[in-house]
Order: C-alpha cells, then structure tokens, then sequence
C-alpha cells in the first residue's frame, strides 16, 4: 500500500501501483473524466503513470496551467503524427507548449512545403487521430537505444538533442504509429482532444541560432471543447482589433523606419506625448516617495559590464563593444542602467544616516533581439526602463521592498490594471551555477522578498529558477481586458552587485558596510507598458493620457482669433 496525502492534507491509503486516474475515480467517476495529468511529490505527471511509493498529489483538469500544458504537449504529439502522415520523410526537432498553444518545428523534405491551405486536411486528420483513442504509453530508454532509433530514422535534431541528456534520464512516448523524443507529461489517451485549430506558420531557426538550419514552425491550438475553440478564435478576433500596432499606427503613436533599424521605434508627436504624460505622472509619484533623479549615458566601457557580471552572462549575445579611433577603448551601448547607478552611489562616501538613497532614471538601454522576435513595441531593441535602485541598510530592506509595492499597486490601480497576479522568482534549487552572489547572500535577499509579500497579504505564485541572475525578483502579470496575461512591473533584490563595485556605508559603529541594492521599475518599460495600455483600453484611454484631449471648432471665422487665444491657454496648462 502507499499513502497519498491531498491538498487538503487529507491521507488514504491505495494498493501500490495506484494512478492519478485511479485515484480520482476513487473520489468521483465525473472527476476522473476531466483529469488529464497529475503532480506527484512536486513534479508533473502523466495521470496514468503508476504511483510505487508514498506521495503528494494534486490533479489537473484542463484549466489547470498544469492541465493545459499536459494538454497542449499531447496536442503537439497529434499534430506531428498527422505530418508525418502528409509528409513521409519529415523530420520533427522539437514540440513544446507555450501560452496558448502548441507548437512544432519541422524539417520538410526537399520540394516539399507547408502552407494555411494545408491546414485544413492537417486538422481534419488530427481529429481522426484522435478518435482513435490511443494511449500515451511512456517508456524509459537507454541512452544507446534511443539513439539507435533516430539514427535509423536520420533525425540529426533528436539525435543532437538525445547526445546531451543523461543516460538514466531519457524516455519515449508513443501513441498510435507515432513515437518521440519527451520527457511528457501527457494525457491519459487521444480522445480527450476534441476541438483543434492550426494558427499559423512561421520560420525558425535550430535552437534559435540564426546560423543554423531554417525549420517550418507550425503554431495550433486545442480543446476538450468545440466551445471553448470557438471562445478562443472570438478572443483572437477581439485581440486583432486592439492589437498595438494597428491601432499606434492608426493614432499616429509611433512608428519604424528600415532605414533607422528593426526594432528602434520611432515615437510620433502623439506618442511622445502620452508616454510624457506617464513619465511625468511617476515622476511625481517617486518624488512624493523621496526619489532622487539622476541621468547616465547611453554608453559604457566594457569594463563596467565586467564588473557587475552582466558581460559575462550576456556579452555574446550583446551588440558588440563599440571601438574608439585611436585610444583602443571598449565600449557598449548600455544594456542596462544598475552599474552605472553603482558607479553614482560610489562618487561620494555615504553614512548609515544617509541611507537609504533612491535614484531614479527613465533610461534608454540596448539590447539584441533576432530580427524574428521582434514584435511591435513589446519586443524592441531599445527601450526605455522607468528604472530605479534603491541603496539602503539590511535592516530597511523590507521597509523600502514594502513601500516600492505601495507605488506599483498605486500605479496599476490609477491605470485601471487592478486585474493582476504576483509571482517570486528564486533561484534554481538544485543548479546554482546560473548565479553570481554568496549562498548567504542569496538567502537573504530570498527571504527578504518571501516577507515582504507574506506581509502584504498577497497570494504570490513560487517559480524556482526564475530569478535573475544577481538576485531573486517579485513580478507583476496584469490581466488586460480581455484576460491576456502580462508581465509588467518588476521588484529585484539585490546583495551581489553592491558586492560587486565594493559600495559601502560608514555604520554607527564607525565601521564599512555593504547597502543593499532594489531594482524596481514599475512599467518594466516605457514601450511594453505603453502596448500593454494600448491593447488594455483599446486606444481608448484616460482622459488625462489622451494625447488629443480638447478640439476647439469655432462656429464662424470671426472666431479664430478668440479660438487661438483659447487654444494657447489650453496648450500651456500644466
């Protein structure tokens, strides 16, 4: 027998071997219907794998984000069978999840293509498939195995993928004539897929290296439903209508150019003047909260990102360092603000009376994006941060964290994003190699964050390895009015960089002191948040954002002259 404890810690016991299905049969037949996948002692399963020792559980139903990834994987399993079915010869790299969705990357044989005209015929054969009711049976294979199997099959993407995983650690799943590479979970059988639409085709390079080989991307989606299918392409009709592109160009908000560069938008009169109006709105919030502004270049030596670890972690996948004439210096376009934050708190000695020191900056930074993520103004490769960095004793630590909540509820509140979810990113558990910074130090600030939220009231979801890579975070993902999630705002804590560039403080006792650091930028960035805002209120904003907010029409020409002094003294209101 093995114990299976609940959620609500409620313990029974079951006969070894026991499966997630079982076991909601063993609450209700009407239950077990809508399972389709389990989590046994923290991690994801198939809800038909047998359970061989005492257990933690949870059970998924579809709208469980757990569910909807076991899901949308099986989903992903279908489709590919049905190419495989159309296009003998393909070979399938990878096929995961993402937020709505599925999708696989496929190498086409040679003169073979795939187009939205082949969608229907793929959708029609999945459902086919899926009738059929076959079981996803996982099974363990040896590292040489399952090599074998894909050398006979000239897959070269699973066979790469299968060199770096670790002999013990590999499984297949099968499911009707189809067989893969995955690590799962999947559901129970085929049959629970009942509605499916392919959305789109894309390019895509091999693990997202532009210098490899150029796979066919074929995006979908699924359901347990025809009604939720039909929902959903409702939703994406709404989506379409708000989306920020569209409807910046159509207000006259921003713009790109070719010429000027993918990715560097271009803000019109317009757009200039609703994203002043929402620098100058927090500018007067972070002035009430004790806020210094300060103004740093768009540029840095390349030691400066040494320093503070961020060369090291993302140099190569940086614009390259600019090089001087003649002095052979190194410089890079400032892919964040911090170090040079750093550098300003380092420019005087500081007092433990001092502390703490807020400085904040709207600052432009630069950072790569392959030309294929790109994406509006969610996804550029110049941005502006509503940053901030907070340099304060241990022991105000929680006070500043608690306040900087204070200013990202107040923000999202008179903006009308009262809709949102709160997430605390730490470090992986198991893999601390990703991260700069003491155990002690790490711990710390953890713990810091986890108070401050436990302090606040707030139901905050717990994602190991999140964290960035100097310290652990508190996220904000707002819920726009169509219920699309979005991260916004952002809260980092901070021990290593202060660390890092030796920052100090004179304590009471006469001695040198480390501060602590806190990240904080509220918007995230002025042209995500500005998208967000834009598909949150369909254009249709505030009165006080609104660019145009007044339109004077004099009823007679004898008028214009009084209309002009009217509008002059509109134009000049503060």
């Amino acid at each position: 027998m093995v114990k299976i404890t609940f959620p609500d810690n409620n313990v029974r016991e079951f006969p070894k071997g026991i499966n997630g299905i079982d076991i909601a049969k063993s609450l209700s037949n009407s239950l077990a219907k809508e399972i389709v996948a389990i989590e046994v002692n923290g991690e994801t399963w198939d809800a038909t794998r047998p359970i061989n020792e005492n257990a933690t559980i949870k059970l998924f139903k579809f709208q469980d984000e757990e569910g909807k990834h076991a899901f949308w994987h099986s989903s992903a399993h279908i489709m590919a069978e049905a190419i495989e079915f159309f296009y003998p010869g393909v070979k399938l790299a990878i096929g995961p999840t993402i937020d709505n969705g599925f999708y696989y990357d496929i190498d086409l044989p040679e003169g073979k293509s795939i187009s939205d005209n082949d969608f229907p015929k793929i959708e029609k054969k999945m459902l086919e498939l899926a009738r059929q009711k076959n079981q996803f049976i996982r099974t363990e294979k040896s590292k040489t195995d399952a090599l074998s199997y894909f050398k006979e099959k000239d897959d070269e993407y699973k066979i790469e993928l299968i060199s770096e995983l670790e002999d013990g650690t590999i499984t297949f799943y099968e499911q009707g004539n189809f067989t893969d590479l995955c690590r799962g979970p999947h559901l129970p059988n085929t049959s629970l897929v009942k509605a499916i639409k392919l959305l789109k085709i894309a390019g895509a390079y091999w693990r997202g290296d532009e210098n490899r080989k150029q796979l066919t991307r074929v995006y979908g989606i699924s359901f347990p439903k025809q009604k939720l299918l039909e929902e959903y392409l409702l939703l994406l009709e709404e989506a379409k209508k708000r989306d920020h592109r569209k409807i910046g160009k159509e207000l006259e908000l921003f713009t790109f150019s070719k010429r000027v560069g993918q990715g560097l938008p271009l803000w019109l009169p317009k757009g200039a003047m609703l994203r002043e109006r929402l620098e100058n709105f927090l500018k007067k919030v972070q002035k009430e909260h004790g806020y210094e502004p300060v103004i740093t270049p768009h540029i840095g030596q390349k030691e400066l990102y040494v320093t503070s670890g961020h060369y090291a972690k993302y140099g190569e996948d940086s614009f390259q360092p600019i090089q001087t004439p003649n002095e052979g210096e190194e410089f890079l376009l400032k892919p964040m603000n911090c170090p040079h934050h750093c550098e300003i708190y380092k420019s005087k000695p500081h007092s433990y009376k001092d502390l703490p020191i807020r400085y904040a900056e709207f600052g432009t930074v630069y950072r790569y994006e392959q030309s294929g993520e790109l994406h509006g103004l969610t996804r550029v490769r110049s941005f502006t941060q509503d940053d901030a960095h907070i340099f304060c004793r241990p022991d105000q630590l929680k006070e500043e964290f608690l306040k900087v909540i204070d200013i990202v509820l107040y923000i999202f509140k008179t903006l009308d994003f009262e809709n949102f979810e709160t997430q605390i990113s730490l470090r992986d558990q198991d893999d601390h190699s990703k991260y700069i910074g003491s155990d002690d130090n790490w711990e710390k600030a953890e713990s810091a964050i986890l108070e401050a939220v436990k302090e606040k009231g707030m139901n905050a979801e717990i994602e190991y390895g999140e964290a960035a890579f100097y310290g652990p975070k508190l996220d904000f993902i707002v819920k726009d009015a169509i219920g699309r999630k979005w991260q916004l705002g952002t809260i980092q804590v901070d021990y290593n960089l202060p660390e890092r560039f030796e920052l100090e403080y004179v304590g009471s006792d006469d001695k040198k002191h480390r501060p602590v650091m806190i990240h904080r930028a509220p918007f995230g960035s002025m042209e995500r948040f500005v998208a967000v805002l834009i598909e949150h209120t369909a254009g249709k904003f505030p009165l006080w954002l609104t660019p145009e907010q007044a339109v004077i029409l004099p009823i007679s020409e004898k008028y214009n002259d009084y209309a002009k002094k009217v509008s002059n003294i509109l134009n000049n209101y503060d």
